[in-house]
């Protein structure tokens, strides 16, 4: 079934970010979800087949030996659909010397003695001999959805034999799926006619001389063969299996487990319809004693400080209801949860004196607070005029910390995961905070409930996060950062319209030119977005070499097309791909016009919950994608301008950081060295490999050493250092060696860090940041390099991005005590983007070269970039 799930859905629609391919374990799941949803089993297990000989083998080796060659696409996934399988708490069943059908057979014929009825799901037509009046076979017609079910009376009227005879039949016909060859001559019509006539094929055996002409001689030639396949095709009834049937009873799925898994293979779709399958069981186990507490309408002065005051300070969670109005989100009211108390404010109705009140308790310090999504409502709450301060534990980043590779963070996911709390459909959220729909009556309920959802939630983390030891990096680093980002939304950066315009016009007319070009060269006009015709033109037409063979033809992605050009040269190629490059730069220019605000200046969202690498995202739009060194990346740049009433923007940014943290973190002398004394690394790193002085490391190769350094912080190996150079794999391979064999230590730290953390379950980042690999344990190969290969990465990239927060809260801080009028609207990666107030230039360059330098006590120096200029393009260093 898992082959055939495999051959049913495209492997290049199926694989993860990491490159592990799922279409074989995404169907296989998909299909079981479908047939435990139609058919209601109360009992379910799957049985798989072993790498090693079964007894058929030994005994005949061409034994299923005309089978293709197990794809590369599909390894692997056998062992990951026994890990969901795992998770939904399903038994997977194999046996030494024994095939899955055999496993099948005998819990068929031991279900059925119980008075059970079987369903047995396989694609093997062997399966049809356990048919009787328990046993039905579900076999699958085309891919895994066209699943008929076959009883007696379908088997035979398929095969003109009743199911207990269908071995019979078989033996006589052979089976060519599995290389099993049948007596020549001998169809299943005139088998099904000898069974019939001699009762089975014993009364065949017994009446060879009765059968006559040419199919009796063939039959008598060919005896030994049809005994052979009937001893092969018959499957056992009575294994000696290591598990009950009572142990396959259906169960609810491991939900944290499947979660988990699930984030890891993107399987989001697949995860909604499994829970809402075992949603009615699953809410069965919820926690029915978290209900929160009874909750009250504070309304005015009186109630609110009375209220207040009686929680004693305790920890209170804080959710808000917002109300759109005119495209923006605008608070209309807030519940405030304590373990024992709760209350709804509806601010619309809150008078001036009542609003005093609950200002200063949201920005009372000392009052602590759990938010889920505290950037948001921070964000919120100040376009009101409010302060939110206080601020404890924020639920989305703490169930970040702990699982950092889950695919989502949102309140009712964490809390039915971690909890088994079901929240009640929420008519929508803003930011984690809860929408009221214009017919809603009652909002103060739901809002109660997510509020308590949170305080819960926050309970249930603070263990794991000691545990873990990510409690300092939620309350050192994460959650002071949330405010300094929410200030940076909050700000945006000022953008050049007309500049935005022309630049859409340039992108336009690029894409009319280039198209226009690539007609005339084919001599006609196509779509040249659409694949099927690209590959029609470039294969069938220009007759061009083959690319990377695809479920849908020949590749005509952008690696497959940069191939294409450097082995022709042809002119269309030329085109097309100028074409491509202007459409996606005018789709990026496009998106930065429709996220102009109205103060003219766009507002990018920042993420912290997104990479498990701790790096920050931003998004709506994301400014971290634009183009560095190419000149339309600059010209984009060239878009974002200083605001009116400042001088100019700043930009710093770290040189070189990851290359100084693997120097730190191997402890390299001659690194080390090299970074004390100001060296080009590169250069440097040259001079030693390629054994010449400095000054004769050539630009070519500083490039092929400046490849490799940063591929192998993440895991590049020869191939892939030959594929990115354009060199031979040995040339690579030597390149690296060399590396190796000058730097010792950097060999030895990513041997030891990987060694490590296979020891350990985690990677950790300089600052203590977790990240855990169980996959490095793993069988499968393919899993285990891309966990090493995260290994090698988390490490460096996580304590980068560690260093940066740390940046951004020690000039945050600077700017505040020194009461500085300048203020930080970017962070992209390694670089800092400031606004620059009239007259605090050269103390703004002075501050943020100390707060970026300090970030870190690392071996090597931290350097740091300063540019200024009226453009983020101009300021660039």
């Amino acid at each position: 079934m898992a082959y055939r799930a495999f051959y049913a859905l495209p492997a290049e629609n199926f694989s993860t970010d990491t490159g592990q391919h799922t279409n074989a374990v995404y169907g296989f799941t998909a299909m079981l979800i479908n047939l435990i949803r139609d058919q209601k089993p109360t009992h379910v297990a799957v049985a798989l087949d072993l790498s090693t000989p079964t007894f058929r083998t030994e005994e005949y080796t061409e034994y299923k030996a005309g089978r293709a060659k197990t794809p590369t696409e599909f390894h692997g996934q056998v062992d990951l659909i026994i890990k969901v399988m795992q998770a939904m708490h399903i038994p997977t069943l194999s046996m030494e010397g024994y095939e899955a059908d055999d496993i099948i057979a005998t819990l068929s014929v031991r279900a059925a003695a119980e008075g059970w009825d079987v369903q047995v799901v396989s694609g093997d037509r062997d399966a049809f001999q356990l048919v009787n009046d328990r046993v039905t076979v579900l076999y699958p017609k085309q891919g895994v959805t066209n699943i008929p079910q076959m009883d007696a009376q379908a088997v035979e009227e398929k095969y003109l034999v009743p199911p207990h005879q269908y071995s019979d039949l078989a033996a006589l016909v052979g089976e060519t799926a599995d290389n099993l060859p049948g007596v020549p001559g001998v169809g299943p019509k005139t088998a099904a006619k000898w069974i019939k006539l001699y009762g089975g094929l014993n009364g065949i055996l017994e009446n060879l001389d009765a059968i006559k002409g040419k199919v009796g001689d063939s039959l008598r030639e060919h005896i030994e063969l049809v005994k052979r396949n009937r001893r092969l095709n018959q499957l056992h009834l009575d294994l000696e299996l290591p598990v009950e049937l009572d142990t396959m009873v259906s169960r609810t799925p491991d939900r944290p487990a499947v979660e988990e898994l699930f984030d890891s293979l993107q399987f989001n779709v697949l995860r909604k319809r499994l829970f809402d399958l075992f949603g009615e069981e699953d809410a069965a186990e919820s926690h029915d004693e978290m209900t929160p507490p009874e909750q009250v309408v504070l309304a005015d002065a009186t109630a609110l400080t009375s209220w207040l005051k009686s929680t004693n300070q305790a920890i209170a969670a804080v959710q808000l209801v917002t109300q759109s109005t005119t495209g923006n989100d605008d608070v209309v009211g807030l519940a405030i949860v304590t373990s024992t108390d709760a209350a709804y404010v509806d601010l619309e109705t809150l008078d001036a004196e009542a609003e005093q009140v609950l200002a200063a308790w949201l920005a009372d310090l000392s009052a602590p607070k759990v938010a889920h999504d505290f950037k948001a409502a921070y964000k919120l709450l100040a376009a009101r005029g409010l302060k939110l301060a206080g601020v404890v534990d924020d639920t989305a980043i703490s169930g970040y910390l702990i699982q950092p590779d889950r695919r989502a963070y949102d309140l009712a996911d964490l809390s039915q995961s971690h909890l088994k709390m079901s929240i009640a459909p929420a008519a929508g959220t803003t930011g984690g905070q809860l929408a009221l729909q214009l017919e809603d009556e009652d909002v103060a309920s739901p809002a109660v409930a997510r509020a308590f959802a949170a305080l819960q939630l926050s309970e249930y983390f603070a263990g794991q996060l000691v545990e873990r030891g990510a409690n300092q990096l939620l309350g050192g680093l994460e959650l002071p950062l949330a405010e300094v980002l929410a200030e940076m939304e909050l700000t945006g950066v000022a953008v050049a319209m007309d500049r935005l315009d022309q630049l859409f016009d340039d992108f336009s007319a690029t894409m009319s030119t280039t198209s226009a070009e690539a007609f005339r060269i084919i001599g006609k006009e196509i779509n040249l977005g659409s694949p099927k015709q690209l590959q029609a033109v470039l294969f069938d037409e220009l007759e061009l070499p083959k690319t990377k063979k695809i479920k849908t033809g020949y590749s005509t992605d952008a690696d497959a097309l940069t191939d294409l050009i450097v082995k022709t040269g042809h002119p269309f190629l030329e085109q097309l791909l100028a074409h491509r490059d202007a459409s996606k730069l005018r789709q990026t220019v496009e998106g930065l016009r429709k996220s102009v605000a109205d103060d003219g200046r766009i507002h990018t969202t920042y993420v912290q919950t997104i990479a498990a690498t701790g790096r920050l995202s931003s998004t709506n739009p994301n400014l971290q994608n634009i183009p560095v060194r190419s000149d339309e990346g600059r010209r984009i740049r060239e878009v974002f301008v200083v605001g009116d009433g400042f001088d100019c923007l700043m930009t710093a940014d770290y040189s070189q950081i990851e290359m100084r943290i693997m120097a730190h973190l191997s402890g390299d002398e001659g690194l080390i060295q090299a970074f004390r004394d100001g060296e080009d690394l590169h250069r440097f790193v040259g001079a030693h490999i390629f054994g010449v002085e400095p000054g004769e490391v050539t630009s070519a190769m500083r490039s092929k050493v400046k490849a490799m350094s940063y591929g192998l912080v993440y895991g590049l190996s020869s191939f892939g250092l030959s594929k990115q150079l354009a060199i031979s794999v040995d040339e690579a391979r030597t390149l690296m060696g060399d590396y190796f064999d000058r730097f010792g230590a950097v060999r030895d730290y990513l041997r030891g860090v990987v060694e490590q953390a296979r020891v350990d379950g985690y990677t950790s980042t300089i600052e203590g940041r977790r990240r855990y690999l169980p996959d490095l344990s793993s069988d499968n190969r393919q899993l285990r390099e891309m966990a090493e290969r995260a290994a090698l990465n988390a490490p460096i990239q996580g304590s980068a991005a560690d260093i940066i927060k740390k940046a951004m809260l020690g000039v945050d801080s600077e700017l505040r005590r020194q009461g500085l009028t300048s203020r930080m609207l970017l962070q992209v990666h390694d670089e800092l983007v400031l606004e620059i107030a009239p007259g605090e230039r050269d103390t703004m360059e002075l501050l943020v070269r100390e707060q970026m330098g300090a970030a870190a006590d690392l071996t090597v120096p931290l350097d740091v970039s300063v540019g200024v200029g009226a453009s983020w393009h101009e300021a660039a260093h």
